[in-house]
């Protein structure tokens, strides 16, 4: 099962965020894709958990190219929630769109759902989650920072 593995980050149950210590998550792995419906990347993200009987089993798996997307998307919206505060519903509903970044000849767009007939709500209770995860969030920035950083250099 493992054949296709190439890097791996065991127990991470043990750094899993708020289900630290008692995540079902034990591993991420990086290597070939497992799935039939990743078999043309190249490259795939694991995520591996312990079924009933302590053994490991495939739970999800992305194209790297997708966590590198989620990442940006995911970057972008802390960003664009540092100056949320200034619009009174923390967005301006005749601009939705946060910012669109070229990605591989089209756009990635970061936009606000206004399709969310909650999106008023919702908003706000996203913006203090993403407040109330700032310990969580913070150090791993601080961290995907530094390694970015490090990766400009070669």
């Amino acid at each position: 099962m493992n054949e296709k593995v190439v890097i791996t980050s065991n127990d991470y149950d043990r750094i899993d965020g708020r289900n630290a210590y008692k995540s079902d998550i034990k591993r991420l792995t990086l290597g070939a894709p497992m799935l039939e419906e990743n078999k043309e990347m190249q490259i795939a993200a694991q995520i591996w958990k312990a079924d009933k009987d302590d053994k490991l089993i495939l739970a999800q798996e992305l194209p790297v190219h997708q966590v590198f997307d989620m990442m940006i998307l995911l970057s972008r919206t802390l960003l664009y929630f540092k100056e949320a505060y200034r619009f009174p519903l923390l967005y301006d509903p005749e601009k939705p769109t946060a910012e669109r970044i070229g990605v591989q000849g089209g756009v990635l767009p970061v936009e606000i759902c206004t399709d969310n007939q909650n999106i008023d709500e919702d908003i706000k209770a996203f913006a203090q989650s993403l407040n109330d995860l700032g310990e969580l969030i913070g150090e791993r920035q601080r961290v995907l920072g530094c390694i970015l950083e490090e990766l400009e250099c070669y």
